[in-house]
């Protein structure tokens, strides 16, 4: 869970005091299937929470340019928010929530209630992710990035009945950081100040969960896709994904890491709009 360039600041320890904005939607509860049991407020249900950025050019994946354009990056942002929302939507919770900075667009499944990031360094918008998801609906929360295509309802049914028996759970990341966060009782404290998109960023989070005192469980190690190298490696791992498409994609029309000199057959200043819409279905309303 790391932030772009433009946001690898360290931010101010007080966070906005702002009016959490409201759900549009909710999902339904469903049945745990590690545990063979109905999920219940306590004891292994939960909400999963997906914070994301809208997924415009040069506004998202800034560090997968080059070689990729602003709008290669933003196409590639948005195939992995799709399949972290599809994974989300396939795992047991009660609800299921984005908070997003920007607008929703046709990558948006049913059943997610939608509320503004708050905050101004990312250690304050997850922190305000927490405290309002939890305010609207006071069950544990799992949180996740848009930077791991590759996670599984699986895993994320792991987070979930970790926290019936943990306070909290935590996925690292390869470069250092985490791709999950899990709390049973949220606690803006428990991220305030934790110095954000840095290899020790990881390290750091989880010192600060156990100075607390909690009992954490332990995640399988991911990898998050910020530079070329990892997106080949995640689409590797998740053949099937949106994401493993839209890279196929792009290295189709000779773009990104895979160009070579004379590959390329787009026009200069076009994007490779087209081929990209085929790595996931339109989920708007049919007029």
């Amino acid at each position: 869970m790391t932030g772009d360039r433009s946001e690898t600041r360290q931010s101010a320890h007080a966070r906005e005091h702002g009016r959490p904005g409201a759900p549009r939607a909710a999902g339904d509860g469903r049945r745990d299937p590690l545990s063979c049991r109905v999920v219940d407020d306590i004891d292994g249900g939960g909400q999963i929470v997906v914070i994301a950025k809208e997924p415009v050019a040069g506004r998202v994946k800034t560090r997968l340019t080059p070689p990729f354009s602003p709008a290669e990056a933003a196409a590639l942002a948005t195939a992995a928010l799709a399949d972290t929302l599809d994974a989300v939507a396939g795992a047991p919770a009660r609800h299921r929530v984005l908070a997003l900075r920007g607008g929703t667009g046709p990558w948006l499944p049913p059943g997610f209630a939608v509320l503004p990031q708050r905050g101004t360094g990312l250690d304050e918008r997850l922190a305000a992710a927490f405290e309002d998801a939890h305010r609207a609906r006071p069950l544990p929360v799992v949180l996740i990035g848009m930077d791991t295509p590759q996670v599984t309802p699986a895993l994320l049914a792991d987070a979930m009945a970790g926290l019936a028996t943990r306070d909290a759970v935590f996925g690292p990341a390869a470069d250092g950081g985490f791709w999950l966060l899990g709390l049973r009782r949220p606690d803006p404290a428990l991220l305030l100040g934790v110095p954000m998109s840095k290899p020790t960023t990881g390290a750091a989070q989880l010192s600060r969960l156990r100075a607390a005192g909690l009992s954490v469980g332990m995640l399988p190690l991911l990898r998050d896709v910020d530079t070329a190298g990892d997106a080949e490696a995640v689409a590797a791992q998740a053949p099937s994904s949106r994401f493993a498409a839209a890279l196929a994609a792009l290295a189709a029309l000779g773009t990104g890491g895979g160009e070579r000199p004379g590959r390329s057959t787009r026009r200069p200043g076009h994007a490779p709009s087209s081929p990209l819409r085929e790595a996931w279905p339109d989920r708007s309303p049919a007029t």
